[in-house]
């Protein structure tokens, strides 16, 4: 069986497989490359960029959940003059796709992040973390809001020469009016879902035990309404979707590559198991060659729906 049985594509991104490193959780690969060998994976996410570096939020900001995680980072990251001239030369040299996830608090911060990217050579697509505050609206978030999801879709395209994945945000009450949004906007793909937002107090000092009070829930608890979410996404769309949210091994994958989505990005499962990414490449060959898939393509979205016989 031939070995481009993973291969598949994100609009006019291939990838060798749909293993993808989610951003935030893989650093800038470089801090896992003594722990697997990257080039095997479909692609990475590097850590969210902004123009200036940002030191994130005080400690503590990541607490242990039942099934998961609560993260209040803050985005922590070099900047985008940083990565340009101390990330990117490594990341150059992967035989894999590195794609950048960058914010902003403003519409035109996004605009600026995504110019500073324009002929960048090593860089293979823009993915769009909206899941940011736009202080010009009092905070509001800008993937909760259509208009303001579309308009930020609409500055980074017009400021880049690299095809933009828009990473959609759960807390909000229909995520197709959001899909739909930044596909009229022209994202060429999404990415869903961003974390879905939690805390967690402790009964002794009665205080909550992120410094930040809340902060993003991840990691397995998760997953059925990322994949939920993922699947109501692909019916809404036309546009490739890339699915996120408590994968752990490819048995999970699968999940949303039946649901429809044509690549996985794996997150909170780092922090368990460097190996995870690596793991689920190699279940999901196992899977295909035993039941006689030559394909991965063959699995995407081939959930059946239809209603179950009664007795």
């Amino acid at each position: 069986m031939s070995e481009n049985i993973l291969q598949t594509k994100i609009g006019s991104l291939e990838l060798k497989n749909p293993v993808i490193a989610a951003s935030g959780t893989f650093g800038y690969g470089r801090e896992f490359s003594d722990l697997i060998d990257v080039n095997l994976l479909g692609g990475i996410v590097v850590k969210g960029l902004s123009m200036e570096q940002m030191p994130g939020n005080p400690p503590p900001r990541i607490v242990e959940t039942p099934c998961g995680m609560l993260n209040a980072i803050g985005l922590a990251n070099v900047g985008l003059k940083t990565f340009l001239g101390e990330k990117l030369p490594w990341l150059k040299r992967l035989h894999t796709a590195v794609i950048v996830n960058i914010y902003g608090h403003t519409v035109d911060e996004y605009g600026e992040v995504a110019a500073g990217l324009k002929g960048v050579e090593g860089v293979s697509a823009i993915e769009v973390n909206i899941s940011c505050p736009n202080v010009e609206r009092g905070g509001m978030v800008f993937g909760t809001d259509p208009d303001l999801a579309a308009r930020v879709t609409e500055k980074v395209l017009k400021n880049s020469d690299k095809p933009v994945i828009v990473k959609l945000s759960p807390n909000v009450t229909d995520i197709t009016v959001q899909a739909k949004a930044v596909e009229n906007a022209g994202a060429q793909a999404l990415s869903l879902i961003n974390t879905l937002t939690g805390m967690t107090i402790d009964i002794e000092t009665r205080e909550p035990k992120l410094a930040g009070v809340s902060g993003g829930l991840s990691g397995p608890a998760i997953r059925p309404v990322a994949l939920y979410m993922v699947r109501e996404a692909v019916k809404a769309v036309r546009i490739p979707v890339i699915g996120i949210g408590g994968i752990t091994d490819h048995r999970d994958a699968l999940e949303f590559l039946i649901a429809g989505a044509v690549a996985v990005q794996v997150g909170t499962a780092n922090f368990v198991n460097p190996r995870a990414t690596l793991d689920i490449v190699d279940g999901l060959k196992r899977f295909c060659r035993k039941r006689g898939i030559s394909r991965i393509e063959d699995i995407i979205g081939t959930l059946k729906e239809g209603e179950r016989p009664r007795d």
